[in-house]
């Protein structure tokens, strides 16, 4: 399949996961793809592997003046972009009593404003048809323990689905959201927890999915490139859940 022949996408968080995993599928449905990460590192690494159909831009979506720069350096690759996923973010998650305001500022930061900024940023460069994808959570739907922060500030970026969709309609812009559930990324990378911590925490989480299992980064891709494409011209304001069921099913 060509869906996306001839369509550019820019993607942020790209360099791993989910994000990365979007990427490769859209290059191969016939498209290009800018990517934006944090480290010049894992960007270099991640186009190594997407190869020439993709560019690369560092900057971090948690930082004001990375944001404010992300239209220039966009421009630098493409003039007009047709799908904004908007996907970079990781966990931090603490119980309430040990967390600080560091903790909350930096994950409002990334997961709640660098998601508003960007979509302000890069709509300039969209036009009729165009789509926008937010990346949530089911921590939005779910009380999870230690999430309070993060489910706080994935809920405000379910909110942007509604009030994005409704501002951008009269551009023709459609936006749609999708949620999450355990996936196999790196989100515990920035919680300090060990190795083994990791894999516990990982095990522990496992034996509540229904389905038994972590969902794979392309079965995100699967339905963010679903919602971009022409299949999904008549969904506008809506979150589809990729989470096996979990959110329901209990």
């Amino acid at each position: 399949m060509q869906r996306f022949k001839n369509k550019i996408a820019l993607i942020t968080g790209g360099t791993n996961g989910m994000g990365f995993a979007t990427a490769q599928q859209f290059i191969q449905e016939g498209g290009k793809v800018i990517i934006t990460g944090r480290s010049e590192t894992t960007v270099k690494n991640a186009l190594s592997n997407l190869g020439e159909n993709a560019s690369g831009i560092v900057s971090d979506a948690g930082n004001m003046k990375d944001l404010m720069r992300l239209q220039e350096e966009v421009k630098k690759h493409a003039e007009q972009i047709d799908v904004l996923f908007v996907n970079a973010g990781y966990g931090r998650f603490a119980p309430i009593e040990h967390v600080d305001e560091n903790h909350f500022d930096e994950l409002f930061n990334l997961l709640a404003k660098g998601p508003y900024f960007t979509v302000q940023q890069i709509v300039p460069l969209m036009k009729t048809g165009s789509s926008v994808i937010f990346n949530t959570s089911i921590a939005t739907d779910i009380a999870m323990h230690s999430f309070s922060v993060y489910s706080a500030a994935k809920s405000a970026v379910q909110s942007f689905i509604k009030t994005f969709a409704l501002e951008l309609t009269e551009k023709g812009i459609r936006v749609n959201g999708i949620s999450p559930g355990h996936i196999k990324t790196n989100i515990f990378n920035n919680t300090g927890l060990s190795a083994e911590q990791i894999e516990h925490a990982v095990q522990d989480i496992i034996s509540t999915i229904p389905l038994k299992r972590q969902g794979e980064p392309s079965e995100i891709a699967n339905a963010v490139l679903f919602l971009a494409s022409d299949e999904a011209s008549y969904i506008h304001g809506a979150e589809i859940k990729v989470d096996a069921g979990i959110s329901v099913i209990r």
